[in-house]
């Protein structure tokens, strides 16, 4: 299994460098991901450091995990024009790890998330995406685009007295007078710019353009408004190769297991949410299991490097796409950049103010947030509308894997009530015995209707159970059938059991309820006799 995984990423990975599809790589598609990879790049800055001082550690942390993952994950992922980096769902789950054990049992406790991660990319777990209902994906990109919208609201504080939180901001002084309505005169003009920029011309990304003229207005009159340096420096050296320092023993990995358990489910389930965004948006399907063991890569690297870890970001992935990033080159292009950011332009980007960056993020909320679910809500079943308000809720109350968790499994419970009731039977009569045609699934939340759909005492000597119209799904089902065939044996009766499908068979099979002749007929037309004398099933 694992050489075909490893075969099929890299087969994925050489039809992924062509670029796109029917299109050369020409010098305007060059131009395009790098100025998107570029753009991107510009809006990593203040989120890495702002999870990272929610992590509790530097923020130079915070900025390797974002060069690492995203490099890592833009060459190896699932998913082309994607992006990677730290993360604030990650982050409010490593700030106890670090308040108590420090940061590096944080830095063993993502290489064992990566392990994990690897691991469930090579069993393919990925594919169990596909169980998310579209309402819990609906639930989870309004609920992710309130988050991205409530963690700008800390760029409207005081530098230096905010305290950043997972889904917001904690305390801290808002800006006041002159110094605010500055700021959101410079939010605003930067949405503006990045709305009528795509009309005027497309030579450069919208957002690029707003983020450079509004740091050029900023710049050029001296105007007192937040920057990035005023949050922290981003001036740093190459992400150095470092051991953790933990010591290697039970008592070690009974502490980093649980939080690299919780870290690598939350990861690759907003990583996996993502991935199918933006597949919705850029027509792309697949890779579910690659981005798993490309994330898990990424991790276990940066663990090494002195980084926190990371996942998948919806906010920057939009950006990304919006701005025209389609292949792996942006991906790269952002995480070189950022590099160099740190490297060597610490000076040029601290300048940028914070203002442009919310007006950035502000456009990606509401080009995330699906508006439509307002009509939808009115449209679709009241379940599906619950669904949709309840992961939304637990998105922005806890964090998105408990939301996605509570959303799939509402959505489930909603589906077998739905299919419980489903279950009925229609009677007829021949040559003297009684036929129940059952109609619908029998599972264990039709088993109690099914068994009230025969009258035992009223009923002739023989009873035919029809099931061409209904399935035997799992041992409830088998449970229902011993039981009624029980009540008739009590009661001196014979009931057969018609029209068993393939699978329907096997399981009575497997189970041994019914004893099975080779000759029987493995689609239709097996009927099945509960013998009076034994107390079996068998066929006939």
């Amino acid at each position: 299994m694992t050489r075909v995984l490893l075969a099929s990423v890299a087969n994925r990975l050489v039809n992924d460098l062509r670029w796109m599809p029917g299109e050369p790589l020409t010098v305007g598609r060059m131009r395009i991901e790098l100025l998107s990879g570029l753009t991107v790049a510009l809006a990593l800055v203040p989120e890495a450091v702002a999870f990272a001082f929610v992590a509790g550690v530097h923020p130079l942390v915070g900025l390797y995990a974002a060069f690492i993952v995203g490099l890592i994950t833009a060459v190896f992922g699932g998913r082309p024009g994607m992006i990677s980096g730290a993360t604030g769902a990650l982050a409010v789950v490593m700030v106890s790890l670090v308040a108590q054990h420090g940061v590096e049992y944080l830095f063993a406790t993502v290489v064992l998330m990566g392990l994990l991660q690897i691991f469930a990319g090579v069993m393919q777990w990925g594919k169990f995406i596909r169980l998310v209902p579209h309402p819990v994906m609906l639930g989870f990109v309004n609920g992710l685009a309130i988050v991205i919208f409530l963690a700008q609201l800390s760029q409207f504080k005081v530098p230096g007295s905010v305290e950043v939180t997972g889904h917001g901001t904690g305390g801290g002084e808002w800006l006041s007078g002159i110094q605010l309505w500055v700021t959101l005169g410079l939010v605003a003009l930067t949405m503006a710019l990045i709305w009528v920029t795509p009309r005027i011309t497309k030579v450069i990304p919208a957002p690029l353009a707003g983020i450079g003229i509004v740091a050029a207005v900023v710049i050029g009159f001296g105007l007192d408004v937040p920057r990035v340096g005023d949050m922290a420096s981003i001036q740093g050296g190459l992400p150095p190769f470092h051991i953790p320092m933990v010591p290697l023993n039970w008592e070690t990995f009974e502490i980093i297991l649980p939080y690299a358990i919780i870290l690598a489910a939350i990861g690759l389930i907003e990583s996996l949410l993502t991935l199918n965004l933006v597949g919705d948006i850029t027509g792309q399907r697949g890779g579910a299991s690659q981005e798993c063991v490309a994330q898990g890569v990424a991790n276990t690297v940066t663990g090494f490097f002195g980084g926190m870890g990371g996942c998948a970001m919806i906010g920057q992935s939009m950006i990304n796409v919006k701005s025209g990033g389609r292949t792996r080159i942006a991906g790269v292009a952002a995480a070189l950049f950022l590099l160099i950011f740190i490297l060597f332009a610490s000076p040029v980007i601290e300048q940028i103010p914070l203002a442009a960056l919310v007006g950035v993020m502000f456009m990606v909320v509401i080009g995330t947030f699906a508006w439509n679910s307002f009509k939808i809500l009115r449209k679709v079943p009241l379940a599906d509308s619950l669904v949709i308000i309840l992961v939304t809720v637990v998105t922005v109350q806890y964090d998105l894997a408990i939301a996605v968790v509570v959303g799939v499994i509402v959505s489930a419970l909603a589906y077998a009530w739905n299919n419980a009731k489903r279950i009925h039977a229609k009677v007829e009569h021949e040559d003297g015995a009684k036929v129940y045609k059952v109609q619908g699934p029998l599972f264990f939340g039709s088993s109690d209707g099914f068994a009230e759909l025969f009258d035992v005492t009223g009923d002739p000597e023989i009873v035919i159970v029809d099931f061409a119209d209904s399935r035997v799904v799992d041992q409830s089902a088998l449970q229902a059938i011993e039981a009624i065939a029980g009540k008739y044996n009590a009661a001196g009766k014979r009931i057969q059991l018609r029209h068993l499908s393939r699978d329907c068979h096997r399981l009575l099979s497997k189970a041994g309820h019914l004893m099975v002749d080779s000759d029987d007929d493995p689609d239709y037309g097996l009927a099945v006799n509960y013998s009076v004398r034994t107390g079996v099933l068998g066929s006939h």
